[in-house]
């Protein structure tokens, strides 16, 4: 049955349906359990579960994320939430070097089960811990996949698809998106996660975004359209491994491509895919690919100097605007 909800209810949804399926599945992370989430997003679940499969952990997130790779290896189907992805720093070393790897070490004898929620991006003015976007950072690696929910109902379908895969699974709930509201029907079976989709087509120029971007790169192009130039826009969905053969499909239809990352542009994901557009569809552009990147400094805390730094949709505009301009 679909009904409104917001991204957060969905992630509560698609955490509940997975307790519910899964008996082995069970979720630990910093105040996940009585308080709820540090976004609300397991309220209620405690209750309905217990606290053998709603877990409270210390702050340390380097043991409660190794204990959950201990219990993927073990059997179980663990659910683990960092707070935000600027934490998971803390660890690092466990899934890069233990999660990632295991799978390869063992030569086929262990897969690593194992779902990792971690709330990223900026926009909240909750200052430089608590607002980046590392995203990049685990797409980089061999051995995990990592996705960016955009949508309401991509926040419960990723997490059910995560929980179903052998191999650990990063989702990235970009923070700003909780309160958003949308279309969600909580037994549909879950969309294929690793494929890229197109949330609005068009033919003047590709806008390739994922996660908290998503709703930025739609609102410009509904203003770009009212200017006559028809954006379409791609949500990539997933990060690792990137969908290569949709963001070449979506460059060959328009010719031009803007890109919006979250992420610094040193490095981005943005720089990687501008690179795979450049080595697949290079004779098909009529202009070079743009990008559209929070700005090389930690995140401030002001609200002003936050809404400068991160993406907006006016710079996403004029980005468009100079690519169209740069062939006539």
């Amino acid at each position: 049955m679909k009904r409104t909800a917001t991204y957060r209810e969905a992630v509560r949804s698609g955490l509940r349906e997975a307790l519910r399926r899964e008996p082995r599945a069970f979720l630990m992370g910093e105040d996940v359990g009585r308080y709820g989430g540090a976004y609300a997003c397991s309220a209620g679940l405690l209750e309905e579960f217990g606290p053998e499969r709603v877990r409270d952990t210390p702050l340390a997130e380097s043991t409660f994320v190794g204990a959950g790779i201990g219990a993927a290896l073990g059997g179980a189907r663990p659910i683990v939430e960092v707070m935000t992805v600027n934490f998971s720093l803390l660890a690092l070393d466990q899934i890069v070097n233990n999660a990632a790897t295991l799978r390869h070490m063992s030569g086929g004898q262990f897969s690593i089960p194992l779902v990792v929620r971690m709330a990223t991006g900026g926009g909240r003015q909750l200052a430089a811990q608590h607002s980046h976007s590392l995203e990049n950072w685990y797409a980089h690696v061999p051995g995990l996949k990592a996705l960016a929910p955009a949508t309401v109902q991509d926040a419960r379908d990723m997490l059910l698809a995560g929980l179903d895969d052998p191999d650990p699974v990063v989702v990235f709930e970009h923070q700003y998106l909780y309160p958003m509201e949308g279309e969600l029907d909580d037994e549909a079976p879950p969309a294929a996660p690793f494929r890229a989709e197109v949330r609005r087509a068009g033919r003047h120029v590709s806008l390739i975004a994922h996660g908290g971007s998503v709703p930025k790169a739609l609102a410009a192009a509904e203003q770009l359209a009212g200017r006559g130039v028809e954006a379409e826009v791609l949500d990539l969905r997933c990060l690792r491994p990137l969908d290569e053969e949709a963001i070449l499909a979506t460059v060959r239809r328009t010719h031009r491509a803007v890109l919006v990352d979250e992420g610094w542009r040193s490095g981005s994901l943005a720089a990687e895919v501008s690179a795979r557009i450049m080595e697949g569809a290079f004779y098909e552009l009529d202009a070079p690919v743009a990008r559209v990147c929070s700005a090389e400094v930690p995140i401030p805390y002001a609200r002003h100097l936050e809404e400068a730094a991160l993406p907006q949709v006016p710079r996403i505009v004029a980005a468009v605007e100079r690519t169209v301009r740069r062939d006539g």
